[in-house]
């Protein structure tokens, strides 16, 4: 789907509804700090309010099913654990159940225990909720993976299959590497055996899951920088089969062939993606959304955190996406769901999505890395 598409599909939509705006909402931990959620525009009927707050560079979330919310972190190396204990939709207890980690970034939940991804092993924290505030040391589940912090961050999630995937990005803007475990997404079994190659040809990705019908792949990807302002586009993979090749760094956005590394080659040979998510937006977090605490037009659909561009000359992103497609890979359409990160003549920015979580409830989480918060998402 191309990006003039999205933009037309994107205000023929929001011509049609009007924004659910809520007055600014103080940080109960710092009386000092007050969030703009006023300028947030959402579709008519929901609201958006603070699950939690002064959460240093919140990342990747997962949610227990005892709700207990895990965060991971890029730039701070802690991994929190949130609770709401009281039911007001504020998580008022705090743990920090991991400290000076080398970019500790991926966190899942399996069977009581906590996965916690770094950039070159995982970790596990046994039992986790029975002794949040006092963890101890985790144990090292696997510690071979790549040392270079250049894409080393990683997204870790447990998929369909019970194994734990583990993406490794490529360490360089534009490279071909001989280690065929860079731009790759991995696998492995819950105790770090096994480690296989599922996907090829990704440059980064920070954000997955699977398609609860039929368990399938679908994944954000980061494009390459310095092509210029308007390409390349980032992307929305969907990978019905394992062992596909999706084009870094020889085509990107599945039909422009890089200028030094595309040479001989055919995009045709790779595979597409199923949409364009727009120049240097930066897509992270996906979630598949099906519950119905929310409006059946809102139901059974993607949705897409974009970071947002880092170096490009307008701005652009910063903002959650509504995606419509099925289970196959066919999308219908693309559109803004909150925006508003990003001031209207793009010279501000105050928040930045990063990942995407379903509460318990229904309502919809939102890790901000820039604004340090966890946003809660529900219908008015």
């Amino acid at each position: 789907m191309l990006m003039g598409a999205m933009v037309l599909g994107g205000l023929a939509y929001w011509a049609k509804i009007q924004f659910g705006i809520n007055p600014p909402v103080k940080n109960p931990l710092d009386n000092k700090t007050t969030l703009p959620l006023e300028k947030l525009s959402l579709p008519e009927g929901f609201r958006i309010d603070i699950f939690a707050s002064d959460i240093e560079n919140a990342r990747s979330m997962c949610l227990s099913p005892g709700n207990t919310l895990f965060v991971g972190t890029r730039s701070s190396g802690k991994v929190y654990a949130l609770r709401d204990e009281d039911g007001d939709f504020y998580a008022e207890k705090k743990y920090i159940i991991y400290s000076g980690g080398k970019m500790p970034n991926g966190v899942a939940f399996k069977d009581g225990d906590l996965y916690v991804a770094e950039v070159s092993r995982i970790l596990k924290f046994e039992d986790i909720e029975s002794h949040l505030d006092n963890p101890g040391k985790p144990l090292i589940v696997y510690d071979k993976f790549p040392t270079e912090e250049h894409h080393g961050w990683k997204y870790i999630a447990f998929g369909p299959d019970g194994k734990l995937y583990v993406p490794v990005g490529a360490p360089c803007n534009i490279c071909e590497s001989k280690d065929s475990i860079y731009a790759s997404i991995t696998r492995m079994d819950v105790d770090g055996n096994h480690l296989e190659i599922v996907q090829r040809g990704i440059r980064n990705t920070v954000g997955f899951t699977w398609h609860p019908d039929n368990g399938q792949l679908w994944f954000t990807d980061n494009g390459r920088d310095m092509m210029g302002d308007d390409i390349p586009n980032c992307e929305l993979n969907h990978a019905p089969k394992d062992h596909l090749f999706f084009g870094f760094p020889y085509c990107h956005q599945g039909d422009l062939l890089d200028p030094e590394f595309g040479k001989g080659r055919d995009c045709k040979n790779y595979t597409k993606p199923v949409a364009k998510l727009g120049p240097h937006t930066a897509p992270l977090g996906i979630q598949y959304y099906r519950n119905t605490a929310f409006p059946e037009s809102f139901n059974n659909k993607f949705y897409i955190a974009r970071h947002g561009s880092w170096n490009r000359t307008e701005k652009i992103g910063y903002d959650v996406l509504l995606v419509d497609a099925d289970k196959d890979g066919k999308i219908s359409s693309v559109n803004p769901f909150i925006t508003g990160w990003l001031s209207a003549d793009k010279s501000d920015v105050w928040g930045r999505p990063v990942d995407l979580e379903l509460y318990s409830d229904g309502s919809l989480l939102i890790s901000d890395d820039f604004a340090n918060c966890i946003y809660r998402v529900s219908k008015k």
